[in-house]
Parts: C-alpha cells; structure tokens; sequence
C-alpha cells in the first residue's frame, strides 16, 4: 500500500458476474481521479463453487436478467455485453487472476478476463483459453498453466472468500470503502453495480472531504 494511501476499496466480485464488470469502468474513473490517496483491491467470490450447478446458457433465468437489467444497464454505461454461450465455474479464471497479480499484471487479466468472457464468449473455465487470455495480457502462458495445474493461488481465492463470509458478503459485486487504517468494523459496504457519482460521494465521505 502506497504511504499516501488514505481510502482502501476492497471489492469482491466474479468473472461470470455481469454486474461486476459493468462496475469496473467506475473503478477505473475512481481510481484516474483520486490518484494514489485510494487502493482498489479486487477480491474473488465464487457465485457457483462446485459442487453447485452452473446455470444453464440458454434459460429463462438468465435471458430475463440480462434482458431486464443487464443490457439497459450496460447501454446506459457505455459498454458492449452479450450474454455468454456457456456458463463455466469462475475458480481457474479467479486463481488465473491471482497469478497476473503476483507477476504485476493484474488489471490486465482483470479486465482481458471479463472482457474474454462478456463481450467474446469465450470459456473462462478452460486451461487452454485462460493461458490465452493470459498471454494476451502479458504473461507468460506456460507458466500460468503450471500454477493451474499445481494449484497455487488455490488458497488465495479460498482467504478471499473465507474473509467474504466472515463479513457476511453472500452476492457481488460489493465494495468496502474503508480507512486504510481502519478495522473491517468500521468499512462502508455499498452493494450492487453502483454508478460512479455515489462511490465518489461515498469516498469523500469516508475521507471527511465534505
């Protein structure tokens, strides 16, 4: 954390969640206009850890959601989403994540994987397309399949969400604005793809710029 850091965003969310990504142009914003006085820190949440199904691609559910919130959500933000062909387990992608961000290329994978999977369908859960993602973003592929297959960013995704529980997180995305020296007690949760005006109402809030 930069010394200069005042404000900590501790955001959980999943790269199969649509309202995850609609909220990440806002982070972006957040973080261009208040510099290093804020750290943005992404979190993973499984929405449908095995052994609970995955939705189905194709089903009533999913069509009416996207058509009820996420596609006029997503037009009035500016952004090009299509429902996705398939519907895979979000742990690869999330540990895949968690790699980029040990090799300092975090918010290229953050944003290649949402972007692999919203707007090009591509199957999030597959070895094979997260080591292309990961290439496209910079890494070296064959190194990101080793830790796959070995496993080792398993325990970060599984702190992530054993913390997430412990604070009563149960959907994303949703954002803890916080101190950076502050105790969990005190964070500010704002739940649910919330525009860019009340995050930064929030933030001035919390750092008592009003």
């Amino acid at each position: 954390m930069d010394t200069n850091t005042l404000l900590r965003i501790d955001v959980w969310s999943d790269y199969v969640c649509p309202f995850c990504y609609l909220e990440l142009p806002a982070l972006q914003r957040l973080q261009q206009q208040f510099g290093g006085r804020i750290e943005v820190v992404w979190r993973a949440f499984e929405l449908r850890p095995d052994p609970k199904p995955t939705l189905d691609p194709d089903g009533n559910y999913l069509h009416s959601t996207w058509n009820r919130a996420v596609y006029p959500l997503a037009e009035q933000r500016g952004m090009r989403l299509q429902l996705p062909p398939v519907q895979p387990r979000s742990r690869l992608a999330l540990e895949a994540a968690a790699f980029a961000d040990s090799h300092g290329r975090f918010a290229a994978m953050h944003e290649a994987l949402f972007r692999g999977f919203f707007e090009q369908g591509r199957d999030i859960g597959d070895i094979d397309v997260l080591c292309a993602i990961g290439q496209e973003a910079g890494l070296e592929a064959g190194a990101l399949r080793q830790a796959l297959l070995e496993g080792r960013h398993t325990a970060a995704v599984l702190d992530d969400e054993g913390l997430a529980q412990a604070l009563g997180v149960s959907g994303v995305p949703i954002l803890f604005l916080r101190r950076a020296d502050a105790p969990w007690e005190q964070a500010l949760p704002l739940r649910g793809a919330v525009p860019y005006d009340t995050i930064e109402l929030a933030v001035r809030q919390v750092l008592g710029q009003l």
